[in-house]
């Protein structure tokens, strides 16, 4: 079968490539599962360049979750649509995961859009339901939310009954997100900061920033007393600092938010969590929204599509 190996890890991609590998067979407590979808998410071009805070040993196929079909396993019926987090191992064309990471995929979703749920509405739901606490009427602010993980907390967050504003590099893609989240706001993503106290009233309750750098800097200036600003990444590149007397002055948490990472470290939690956004899902509180599906052998043009943030919601790849 094809699946994508990352071989070396380099800056622009050289390492990794489609290559034959031989098909997993079935096992006791696994699932074997025929991908019908898989979605791409920044940690995933991260490890190809060794840059994420997880580094598998080389060789090491990337693909954090799935959608797709049973061919065998514990607990499913062969042709049952599921999906499963693969954490490693997902950009494949059959995939032998654990049988409890494994669920069944709800009806009304495509396999598309079922793939980008798992990772990116989980880390939106451990940061403003677990962590941040937002409460309805309440102002949060989500910078790069024309991504995967900036529209989970979009959507999340207008479900929770919150007042969104939206930031984001791209007019354009920002007025999909108006138009399709119904968000509250919309602004760039740099000199927002008097603008989101103007819309406020003083600042933003909460912040949900996977982006880092120089939006993390105003943002410290773009909080309320008593705020939550929610680290989720770095996809600008740049690692903030917060001078210390600003939390203290501004009485405000700084959070960091490692969504995997609270489910292992409070395992009953973290089964709880998985189970609240997929019973939002199949309520349809929640709508994954797929930018772009791309065939597995176009991996490489994903995931520079990717590089460039040229999407409003998940890129997806098909087998």
């Amino acid at each position: 079968m094809k699946a994508l190996v990352v071989s070396a890890l380099s800056p622009d991609l050289s390492g990794t490539a489609l290559v034959d590998v031989p098909e997993p067979v079935a096992a006791a407590g696994r699932v074997l599962i025929r991908v019908k979808a898989a979605a791409l998410n920044f940690p995933d071009l991260l490890m190809t360049k060794g840059e994420y805070q997880l580094k598998p040993p080389l060789p090491f196929s990337p693909g954090m979750e799935i959608a797709g079909e049973v061919i065998a396993g514990d607990g499913f019926a062969a042709g049952e649509a599921v999906v499963a987090g693969t954490r490693l191992g997902g950009f494949a064309e059959i995939v032998s995961v654990d049988a409890g990471a494994v669920r069944r995929m709800p009806a009304h979703l495509s396999f598309g859009k079922a793939a980008g749920v798992g990772a990116a509405y989980l880390t939106a739901y451990v940061a403003l339901v677990r962590l941040a606490k937002v409460e309805a009427g309440e102002w949060v602010l989500v910078h790069g939310a024309t991504g995967g993980v900036g529209l989970a907390a979009v959507d999340l967050a207008k479900s929770l009954g919150a007042k969104v504003i939206a930031t984001s590099r791209s007019a354009d893609k920002l007025a999909v997100v108006e138009r399709e989240y119904g968000v509250d706001a919309v602004l760039p993503a740099s000199g927002f900061r008097e603008a989101v106290k103007d819309l406020t009233g003083g600042g933003a309750d909460v912040i949900y920033d996977p982006v880092g750098g120089d939006v993390f800097d105003e943002s410290v200036r773009a909080i309320a007393f008593g705020g939550r600003l929610c680290v989720v990444g770095f996809t600008s590149g740049r690692i903030a600092a917060v001078s210390t007397n600003m939390p203290l002055i501004k009485g405000f948490s700084v959070i960091g938010v490692r969504a995997g990472e609270y489910g292992r470290q409070f395992p009953d939690k973290g089964r709880e969590n998985q189970e609240a956004i997929w019973r939002l899902a199949a309520e349809g509180k929640i709508r994954p929204r797929v930018h772009a599906q791309y065939a597995l052998q176009d991996w490489r043009a994903a995931f520079e599509a990717m590089q460039r943030s040229d999407m409003v919601g998940k890129i997806v790849l098909v087998p």
